[in-house]
């Protein structure tokens, strides 16, 4: 995989999300996305690589964990399919607006800066990975989660 460099120094933010976001698992994301669609994916990253400040982009990813669909609130209520989420908590958050969703090579290079800029930082990124694709304010939008513990002192 080319490492990729299209987003510009997004600011490192911190979220702390106060409701779980719900999401029906899927086999894996669509070739093609429609205005309402909201897809998220949840990796593993390399326990070798998690807590490095300067990670290898080839081996930054882990074990894919699930990709998913989200729910309206009525879908998820009367649904018999597996659901997954993302949990509440307190995440490094950053994302990146353009005509197209980032692939894969374009939002592993966001999510390596943002474990850049936690570190720096001093926060603790835990090991995982979510990358959320929505569309909003005729945008695609690709966003790049790491749920934090705690921050070294």
């Amino acid at each position: 995989m080319k490492k990729s460099k299209v987003f510009t120094n997004e600011p490192l933010k911190i979220l702390n999300l106060c409701k779980p976001l719900i999401f029906k698992k899927i086999d894996e994301l669509p070739s093609f996305f429609q205005e309402n669609d909201e897809f998220i994916l949840c990796f593993e990253t390399n326990l070798s690589e998690s807590r490095k400040i300067e990670p290898d982009f080839e081996h930054f990813l882990g074990k894919l964990m699930f990709t998913a669909k989200a729910q309206t609130e009525t879908q998820i209520e009367s649904s018999t399919d597996e659901m997954v989420e993302m949990p509440a908590g307190q995440y490094l958050f950053m994302q990146f607006r353009a005509e197209k969703p980032l692939d894969q090579a374009e939002w592993l290079d966001m999510a390596i800066e943002q474990q850049k800029d936690g570190l720096w930082e001093r926060h603790k990124p835990e090991n995982t990975l979510y990358v959320r694709y929505i569309y909003e304010d005729s945008k695609y939008v690709t966003q790049v989660f790491r749920p934090l513990n705690i921050k070294y002192t």
